[in-house]
Formats: C-alpha cells, sequence, structure tokens
C-alpha cells in the first residue's frame, strides 16, 4: 500500500487534482484539511485543547468559530504551531484507521496544504506537489473564500515556497490548464499502478 501525499500551496488546485485522482476506482482520497475541520467539530480532546489554548469564543453554539481562530493563528505563527500541535495528532490517528479500511486499494492520495510544514510527508512513499503560478492562485482563492488580496498573501506566508515543496517532491502537476492537468494525473497513476 503506498501513501502518496498530494500538496501544493493555496489556490495551486489541489483539490481539483485530487478530484481526478478520485475518478480511478482503485484509489482512495484523503483530504487532511476536510477531516481536520469535522475532526474540530467532533473531537472532545480537540475541542477541550483549543478552548483552553484560545478561549471559549473559539465555538460558537458547539460549531469551530473559524473566523475567529483564522484571525488569531494567520497573523501569529506560534499560535499557528500550536493550533497544528492540537489538531495534526488527532488527524494522523483518523488517517491511520483510514488506512486500514482502504488496504483493497492500488494507493491512497493524502492530500494536506501543510505536507511538509507538518512533517507529514515522513509517511508518505511519494509525494506529488501541484504548481500553479502566483497570480492564478490569488485569483483562484479571492473568487472561492470572497477574500481579499492582502488574506491571502497572509496565509502564503504560513507556507513553505513552491520551490521549497517541488524540491523535496517525486513529482510535480503544473496546474494552469485542467485539460494538461488531467494529462499528468494520468501519467503518474499508470506510473504507480505499474
Amino acid at each position: 500500500m503506498k501513501i502518496v501525499g498530494l500538496t501544493g500551496g493555496i489556490g495551486s488546485g489541489k483539490t481539483t487534482v485530487a478530484k481526478f485522482f478520485a475518478e480511478f476506482k482503485n484509489v482512495a482520497i484523503y483530504i487532511a484539511d476536510v477531516e481536520a475541520k469535522k475532526l474540530m467539530n467532533s473531537s472532545e480532546i480537540i475541542k477541550t485543547k483549543l478552548v483552553k489554548e484560545f478561549g471559549k469564543e473559539s465555538f460558537i453554539k458547539g460549531e469551530l468559530n473559524r473566523t475567529f481562530i483564522a484571525e488569531i493563528v494567520f497573523k501569529d505563527k506560534e499560535k499557528l504551531a500550536i493550533l497544528n500541535g492540537i489538531v495534526h495528532p488527532e488527524v494522523r490517528k483518523h488517517f491511520q484507521k483510514f488506512i486500514e479500511n482502504n488496504q483493497d486499494k492500488a494507493y491512497i492520495i493524502y492530500e494536506n496544504a501543510i505536507l511538509f510544514e507538518s512533517k507529514s510527508n515522513i509517511f508518505c512513499d511519494i509525494v506529488v506537489t501541484v504548481y500553479a503560478d502566483l497570480n492564478t492562485k490569488i485569483n483562484r482563492v479571492i473568487a472561492r473564500d470572497s477574500s481579499t488580496k492582502t488574506a491571502v498573501l497572509n496565509r502564503m506566508k504560513s507556507q513553505w515556497s513552491d520551490a521549497k515543496k517541488m524540491l523535496q517532491s517525486n513529482y510535480i502537476i503544473y496546474n494552469e490548464k485542467l485539460e494538461d492537468t488531467v494529462n499528468q494525473v494520468h501519467k503518474i497513476h499508470n506510473i504507480l499502478t505499474q
């Protein structure tokens, strides 16, 4: 069972690439960010630690107050590290169960925006980085999140640079034109399933 780490900066199109991999029936997809969000609302361990660290405002009616947390952590690297230290161990445990439940697959895609930053790359057999140029990424995020350019750039500062990620990757998918992206996904899938 191969674990394939799929990463890339915010707005690079990781989720789109993951969807293309999901079209193969013999591949299981784990989106770390989606699972982390679910766990932040369902795990009592995470809830207790977040309230202790960031205060009662961390949750509104039992739901994570994402805006409140984001305001804090994307301006303060130490607070971001604390948040990640609370959430990532629980995501890892959850992912281990996911691996156990998908032993029949050719490989598992582990999609994580901060694969290297969270040191999750160490349990991946192969790493694929999705790349798009800076303006493309900024425009995608502004359109997707109704965000501002400043907010997007602040989030980018909390991630490794594309160059640093690419240097440590086995494959790079250039995600500018969808047709080309699909072809690159098919090529990588063929290599991984040979």
